[in-house]
């Protein structure tokens, strides 16, 4: 086995990926952007959830928010569900895993406010249950989901938005709502702060 030819693949696979991409998720990213930043605009927040990398890609969204991306501004407000293991396990041991988000978005999120979903599969039982809570709290709801959007797609209302990743690889759709993500947080800035020189 050429290690260094599978190295070439995996990031030939990445480049590809993002190419083909790049015209179906373009429009839906600048609609997301333009939704968070009409949320914080109007004194909102941002709540975002998922599972394994996915959670991972949760706490990189919150903290480039609440710290700061590429340029120097105040922190805004966005909150990654997934960090607080004593809320997380309490949640799952008193009443089920799928709630870990779900109890913390009837407790934290108002109207108006916004929550960014990531599931690779679009079938995560603890991220459907976000949504559908989001709702409840007449929040709207930024997807970022792969594959065929899988249950996911069909809990999203008209004001919501999803940027779904077609790709049969989830190392693929990780990378790609990675970029999105560094999308978004540019995009924001720039609306927020305007144009660098």
């Amino acid at each position: 086995m050429d290690l260094i030819e599978r190295i070439n693949r995996l990031f030939t696979d990445s480049i590809e990926t993002k190419q083909v991409n790049l015209p179906l998720i373009a429009a839906p990213i600048k609609d997301a952007a333009e939704m968070m930043v009409n949320c914080l605009l109007e004194g909102g927040k941002i709540l975002c959830c998922g599972n394994g990398g996915s959670a991972g890609d949760a706490q990189h969204f919150s903290s480039e928010m609440l710290n700061r991306f590429e340029r120097e501004r105040p922190g805004l407000p966005a909150i990654a569900l997934t960090t607080d293991s004593s809320t997380l396990t309490s949640i799952a041991n008193d009443y089920a895993y799928q709630e870990i988000f779900a109890k913390q978005i009837s407790a934290l999120g108002h109207p108006g406010d916004i929550l960014l979903a990531i599931s690779t599969s679009g079938n995560s039982l603890n991220v459907l249950r976000a949504m559908e809570t989001a709702k409840e709290q007449q929040m709207k709801v930024v997807a970022l989901s792969g594959r065929d959007g899988g249950k996911l797609a069909s809990l999203l209302h008209k004001e919501d938005r999803e940027i779904r990743v077609d790709s049969p690889s989830t190392a693929r759709i990780q990378e790609v709502h990675l970029l999105i993500i560094h999308c978004l947080c540019d995009l924001i800035d720039t609306q927020l702060l305007g144009e660098e020189n």
